[in-house]
């Protein structure tokens, strides 16, 4: 059985990202701009037995937007965290009140083997943006009904993901097609298959997902040094700390494994 993960309480959202009890727009938004609350949502996905098990916030270089900033929190179904399995859907949450994010519900997987958060492409799950415009309070259980209906198939798609055998040099082309999601044209690696590198010995393994998670850890999270060819001069990547970033990399990610289950294996379906 997997280990169980507590909820966070509003004391322990509130100490790492106060943006989401904000109580007013930025100054510089328009006042047609209609201001929700962050916290209002989340105790409404709470009244709707899912809970928040992480949260995070944008940093900020205009100190004056501080409190505004991008956020997001990811949660769990209550059944997950008094039963949870290998892999858990989640429901993720994003906002700002600088207008630099729009309000969206998007789906996840964790992953408790390594505490991997993975979020799921919106070609395979359609993300609810919520516009600070009018009364849309609807969309919020529409978005958990949604992700409640394909739970199931993507649960599946994993499945599906783990039959998938890779050898060396497919596991090799999805590193080399996942490149530029992380570092840009001009940027050379020494060792690009270093990507690959399982963090754990449990992830040693050949299967699709299991290479989807490794690509994603080391993309995000490992040193990885090379030089730029305009330049020559070298470098060492840093841990993705960016909000925005983090999504790019994980839906490119999980878009690219699509395309290869899709070739791999005949009878898979891309749509959700």
């Amino acid at each position: 059985m997997s280990k169980p993960i507590k909820p966070l309480t509003n004391e322990e959202l509130k100490a790492k990202a106060p943006s989401l009890f904000q109580e007013q727009r930025y100054h510089e938004v328009s006042e047609k701009y209609h201001f929700i609350p962050t916290i209002d949502i989340v105790e409404n996905l709470r009244e709707q037995s899912w809970f928040p098990v992480s949260v995070s916030e944008a940093g900020v270089r205009d100190i004056s937007k501080d409190g505004f900033q991008q956020h997001y929190v990811r949660f769990q179904n209550f059944q997950d965290l008094i039963n949870p399995s290998g892999n858990v859907v989640e429901l993720l949450l994003f906002n700002s009140h600088d207008r630099s994010k729009a309000f969206t519900i998007s789906a996840g997987i964790y992953r408790y083997v390594c505490s991997n958060g993975l979020v799921i492409a919106d070609s395979v799950f359609d993300s609810y943006k919520i516009k600070h415009l009018g009364d849309r309070n609807n969309d919020v259980e529409n978005a958990v009904a949604r992700i409640t209906e394909v739970k199931p198939k993507l649960l599946s798609k994993i499945a599906k993901f783990e039959s998938i055998k890779l050898n060396k040099s497919e596991k090799e082309a999805f590193m080399q097609s996942a490149l530029p999601l992380r570092f840009e044209n001009h940027l050379e690696l020494d060792n690009p298959n270093d990507l690959l590198n399982p963090l754990r010995v449990e992830d040693t393994k050949d299967d699709l997902y299991t290479t989807l998670n490794v690509l994603q850890e080391n993309l995000l999270s490992s040193k990885i040094s090379g030089y730029n060819k305009d330049t020559g001069r070298r470098f060492t990547s840093k841990e993705i700390t960016s909000i925005s970033k983090d999504v790019e990399i994980n839906k490119g990610l999980w878009d690219i494994a699509e395309r290869i289950a899709s070739i791999k294996d005949s009878t898979y379906t891309m749509a959700a």
